[in-house]
């Protein structure tokens, strides 16, 4: 049932060019418990190839055989990329998959997965900047200031484009089949055209608003 309320972006598990060397891969749905309750949320990754020809593999999506043939056809799966304490769950089937690929784990992974009993398979850290593995194509920080999450935001130069998961949302409401969904998502701020930072999340900052601040203006140097 789930799958009537949140539009989807077919084709799925396939390869969509946002500029060269950078593709998007839409997903199926996944439920998210938040509170007291769950909601459905489309699921999208991003993958980068590298100037070394190595792939960048970002938010992997649920194991699909289908992707996994385009993207061997694309080049070496080197990176696995969690960018927030969120976006992990299929790290390790991808892990699975791909055993020498690195997983990189986001600030705060391995707690939040220890309680969600979800096993993970990381063996590297994301820090501050961009390690020597993808320097030359991109920019990263940690986008700070939040109590609760902590997310690792990306920068591809040669394309100029902003690599983000939760920090900002823009769900198509109007293609929702519940119209309780709808008020939910408009409510939190995260309706197409003017999507943004969810409400809850938002408020997360608001004791290091500064701190906050001081991330937001390095991502607008960019």
């Amino acid at each position: 049932m789930t799958k009537t309320v949140v539009p989807l972006y077919p084709p799925l598990y396939t390869l969509k060019a946002i500029a060269d060397n950078i593709w998007i891969v839409d997903g199926d749905i996944i439920d998210m418990n938040v509170g007291l309750f769950s909601l459905p949320f489309s699921t999208r990754m991003t993958v980068v190839r590298l100037s070394d020809g190595k792939l960048w593999c970002h938010s992997p999506l649920a194991p699909h055989q289908g992707l996994f043939e385009k993207l061997d056809a694309l080049g070496q799966v080197a990176h696995l990329v969690s960018p927030n304490k969120i976006h992990y769950a299929y790290i390790a089937a991808w892990k699975k998959r791909y055993p020498d690929a690195l997983a990189w784990a986001s600030p705060g992974i391995e707690k939040r997965a220890t309680s969600q009993n979800i096993a993970t398979a990381f063996g590297r850290e994301l820090t501050e900047s961009a390690p020597g593995d993808w320097s030359a194509d991109l920019e990263q920080l940690t986008f700070k200031g939040s109590k609760v999450v902590e997310e690792v935001v990306f920068f591809h130069r040669a394309s100029s484009t902003l690599i983000l998961a939760d920090l900002i949302e823009n769900f198509e409401t109007e293609k929702m089949t519940s119209p309780i969904r709808k008020l939910v998502y408009k409510a939190a701020g995260i309706s197409d055209p003017k999507g943004k930072t969810p409400l809850d999340f938002r408020l997360t900052f608001t004791a290091n608003k500064e701190v906050a601040r001081k991330s937001l203006r390095k991502i607008l140097a960019w």
